[in-house]
């Protein structure tokens, strides 16, 4: 019995241990949530302005643009998937991964070649081990994207985009990334980046109200050749702050949780302890009195 005590001793400073690294993890995701919702409001007004701006050019301009349109009869189709770095965020990537093996099912479904774009370790990882190529991957950060990132990604996801068929381009671009609702809720996304949809209408003016009246200068083209890649940019911005919000979200609910598993795994432990010595003791009693009837007798 006293190697079960040593047995479940080591267990409990295991579990310990492991339940002090979880709580670390609890908080530094905690203390970033917080920053991370922060970027995700402060970048709305400029994603809402341009948004707006893209809308009455699309709106009030019978101009073409290439981002605005099929490229001809290509058979390619670009999804970028967004997942984290690091695990410790329970289902977080692995319900990414999910939603892009349906996209890419369904594209597939309709004679589309898919071409794949992954943005953060846990995605490269699954396509990679699997032998799927990346057309690009990006990592480092996902916690905490920046907008040279965003920068970088946009322009080649532009460059497919706008690449001839038979060179290698692809005619639409997905992104998927996971959506914050709430601390709470976090779901994924599947978003048509290209060609462009306007996903954020500009409000219906009121009955009273007068459409305002708009002058292209230089040019409607050269007005949408200024906007287009500024607006895809900060679309794609947004949707890693989203999902750096998301990922945080998701690890201090995960840690959460794997303290309390932890703390329960422990009183577990140490009540099966607690009988062990017991039964060692008892059986230690038991020896003695029956060595002393021996000897009495």
């Amino acid at each position: 019995m006293a190697g079960s005590q040593r047995v479940y001793k080591q267990r409990i400073k295991s579990t310990q241990s492991l339940g002090k690294m979880f709580r670390a993890q609890e908080l530094i995701a905690a203390s970033r949530i917080g920053k991370a919702r922060a970027r995700t409001s402060a970048a709305s007004p400029y994603a809402r302005a341009i948004t707006q701006a893209v809308s009455a050019v699309a709106t009030h301009s019978t101009t073409t643009h290439p981002l605005t349109n099929m490229q001809g009869d290509s058979k390619r189709a670009a999804v970028l998937v967004i997942a984290s770095d690091r695990g410790m965020a329970g289902a977080y990537s692995a319900s990414i991964i999910r939603e892009t093996e349906k996209v890419i099912a369904r594209l597939t479904a309709e004679g589309k070649e898919v071409v794949l774009y992954a943005s953060g370790r846990r995605a490269i990882g699954y396509f990679q081990f699997r032998g799927r190529e990346l057309a690009g991957h990006w990592a480092e950060g996902s916690d905490s994207p920046s907008s040279s990132t965003a920068k970088e990604i946009s322009s080649t996801l532009l460059d497919a985009f706008l690449l001839p068929d038979d060179e290698g381009g692809v005619g639409e671009l997905h992104v998927v990334y996971t959506q914050f609702v709430n601390m709470v809720t976090q779901r994924p996304r599947v978003v048509r980046m290209l060609p462009l949809e306007i996903v954020e209408g500009v409000a219906a003016p009121e009955e009273s109200d007068v459409l305002p009246l708009y002058d292209f200068e230089p040019s409607p083209e050269a007005v949408l050749d200024a906007l287009l890649p500024r607006y895809v940019r900060s679309r794609i911005f947004a949707c890693l702050l989203e999902a750096a919000a998301s990922e945080l979200a998701a690890r201090q609910r995960a840690m959460h949780t794997a303290v309390d598993n932890a703390d329960d795994l422990v009183r577990n432990y140490t009540r099966l302890a607690n009988q062990a010595r017991q039964a060692d003791i008892t059986q230690e009693i038991s020896e003695i009195v029956s060595g002393a009837d021996a000897l009495a007798s």
